[in-house]
């Protein structure tokens, strides 16, 4: 296996700005979270199936966990974002190293923004549910949420084949 040269590249004012309106957007189903979480019922959502139907419920703590794992994602594919020469490309050459770091690095800043506004999507939703303010997700959150992420690498690809 050949190694890739190492290129520290600043991220790009694209990626600055998903990263801004995703923490935004994070903190303030946060501090929802903490507004309502003492008026919340002992039994919240656990799970959700396919359809988005409550599949089990749990200890209003459980709601807790949500937000840790969206911060650990976070902080994780931050990291990973700051290293494209350890990525698998496809077409990669001397005229274009740059570029396929570029995408990757996007690719993954993307992808990191998208799970954690799912996180807060979810945590926002059940406290919703917990509320009686809602029954569930929808019927058409999985299949959106898998043609945005789907969707997403799809495209990233493509500009990886064409780059």
């Amino acid at each position: 296996m050949q190694k890739q040269p190492r290129i520290k590249l600043p991220k790009s004012g694209f990626a600055k700005f998903l990263d801004f309106l995703t923490i935004m957007l994070f903190l303030a189903v946060l501090i929802y979270l903490i507004i309502e979480f003492p008026g919340l019922p002992d039994r919240v959502p656990g799970h959700y199936d396919a359809s988005g139907t409550v599949d089990r419920w749990g200890s209003k703590m459980e709601l807790l966990i949500l937000p840790i794992v969206a911060i650990g994602l976070w902080i994780m594919m931050t990291a990973v974002e700051k290293f494209p020469h350890t990525f698998n490309y496809m077409n990669m050459r001397e005229d274009n190293i740059e570029a396929q770091y570029r995408n990757g690095q996007l690719m993954i800043n993307v992808l990191k923004n998208e799970s954690v506004l799912l996180f807060a999507y979810l945590i926002f939703q059940g406290i919703r549910v917990a509320a009686g303010e809602a029954e569930g997700l929808s019927n058409f959150f999985m299949p959106i949420f898998l043609v945005v992420i789907f969707g997403s690498m799809i495209i990233f690809m493509v500009r990886m084949f064409r780059l």
